[in-house]
């Protein structure tokens, strides 16, 4: 019993929506031109009340329930993320009293990529312990942003999405692939607020805790290192882009994912994509996509599944699935 099968999905988006008419005017752009830009036409930005914790909380929960488990039968739990719900303890700690989880909780910091993380030491855990792990991303990256950077606005959502891994004799991951190359760690940072430059009436007044991004740089690296992830889980599986059934990247921007498309030869139709309404939720987004693509009952029996993403430091990372068990 070392592989998983995936039995149980849930999401958490907040009820308020930002179009991408109300950006336009903010930022006195035309609308066509943001849309051509991330294809997103509108995002979900939390409310007061809500954090990370609390919408990864309700999107495990609704997991669970689906799987038709409760906390209690959770072995460990799993909580990718960027946008902690504080620096001390863990995101994690609280999602684990909130769940009532018996078992074990960390979190796992790859940004954008800390789904596709989470998920291969998540398959690599149930080799060695065979009990149901609950695997979260959840992001509010819109705490982050400076309300007058029209470059991050445009893009960010906020929002959570869970599955729930319960132990089956096959192995669902065929391949994988992660890497990460920290000399490009300044192409999406927030400097201040750790221990390198600790939070002072300084760093607050010049802005410091506010993401900050290099647009050109994270394109030109999220399309290679994404491409080259792809190309080695196949090659690690002995298959070919034609093989694979859905491709579920993570939803950073149309153009980014486009040029992923042109690079690997994967073909549209294959592509698994929310981006248009939820904008880019960082951790949260590939599972987000996956809970639309299973609602609308696109996996099926055997199906193979490639996800494939990539995230600041730089990090990146992939994997293929071999669907079973489990449909909506």
């Amino acid at each position: 019993m070392d592989g998983f099968d995936i039995s149980g999905w849930g999401i958490a988006v907040p009820e308020q929506r930002v179009t991408t008419t109300e950006l336009a005017a903010r930022f006195d752009v035309d609308e066509d031109w943001i849309i051509s830009r991330c294809g997103i036409h509108e995002r979900r930005k939390i409310e007061p009340g809500q954090t990370t914790a609390s919408l990864a909380i309700d999107a495990g929960r609704a997991a669970l329930e689906r799987a038709g488990l409760t906390g209690k039968d959770i072995a460990h739990l799993i909580v990718a993320s960027a946008t902690p719900e504080q620096l001390s303890p863990a995101t994690s700690a609280f999602v684990q009293h909130g769940l009532g989880v018996a078992g074990s909780a960390h979190d796992v910091n790859a940004e954008c990529s800390g789904f596709i993380y989470g998920l291969v030491f998540g398959a690599a855990m149930m080799k060695m312990d065979p009990r149901p792990i609950l695997l979260i991303g959840s992001d509010t990256h819109s705490t982050q942003i400076n309300p007058v950077d029209r470059d991050l606005s445009i893009l960010v959502g906020d929002g959570a999405g869970a599955i729930v891994l319960t132990p089956t004799e096959q192995d669902r991951v065929l391949a994988w692939n992660l890497g990460a190359d920290g000399s490009r760690q300044d192409s999406l940072r927030v400097q201040a607020g750790g221990s390198r430059m600790p939070t002072s009436a300084t760093t607050f007044a010049d802005g410091l805790h506010y993401s900050e991004i290099k647009g050109n740089e994270i394109y030109l690296n999220a399309v290679r290192f994404t491409v080259r992830s792809v190309r080695a889980t196949l090659e690690q599986a002995g298959l070919t882009v034609d093989d694979v059934d859905h491709f579920v990247p993570h939803q950073a921007n149309i153009r980014i994912i486009n040029s992923i498309l042109d690079h690997t030869g994967l073909k549209p139709e294959k592509l698994v994509t929310n981006l248009w309404k939820y904008g880019n939720t960082a951790s949260a987004s590939m599972p987000i996509a996956m809970f639309d693509a299973l609602e609308e009952g696109r996996f099926k029996d055997g199906d193979l599944v490639l996800l494939a993403g990539f995230g600041a430091g730089m990090t990146w990372g992939s994997a293929l699935l071999k669907w079973g068990g489990v449909s909506a």
